[in-house]
């Protein structure tokens, strides 16, 4: 079958066009919703710059800290690092997954008072899943530290 130039030239630049669309969908605004991870030590050091803009952080819940309000609805609690713990105040409702002494990672903005304000929690579940036979027959599977599994 041939094709005439101008069916060529019009299949080209539909090509283009498509190709360049797709581009700028994919790769377009993406700089500016992208949401970087930090650490609660990497937090306490942020320079005014940082100040209410949107990050992550990841650590660990400190056993104890989580105090519930009812009104608004949300809680208070310490997110850890082993070297840094920062304060965390969330509005809404936790997800089921999110307990004390386990990962979290909030997102939200750090205030220039040292406090951080989330709007959303990220519970981090148990990577370890176990048929219920084998939990009640006592057996325990190793517990991997968290915050190794961030830094991979």
């Amino acid at each position: 079958m041939m094709w005439s130039r101008g069916k060529k030239l019009g299949l080209v630049t539909s090509l283009l066009l498509v190709g360049g669309s797709l581009g700028y969908l994919a790769l377009g605004n993406f700089g500016e919703n992208l949401v970087y991870f930090f650490t609660p030590s990497e937090v306490v050091a942020f320079t005014p710059d940082y100040y209410h803009k949107k990050v992550r952080v990841g650590g660990m819940v400190v056993k104890g800290s989580v105090k519930t309000r009812p009104d608004p609805v949300g809680m208070t609690f310490q997110l850890t690092d082993g070297a840094a713990t920062i304060p965390v105040t969330f509005k809404g409702i936790p997800p089921d997954l999110f307990k004390e002494g386990q990962g979290a990672v909030v997102e939200g903005y750090w205030s220039k008072a040292g406090q951080f304000h989330s709007n959303m929690i990220m519970a981090k579940h148990s990577e370890d899943y176990m048929p219920i036979e084998l939990r009640r027959a006592g057996v325990e599977l190793p517990k991997k530290d968290f915050m190794k599994t961030l830094r991979q």
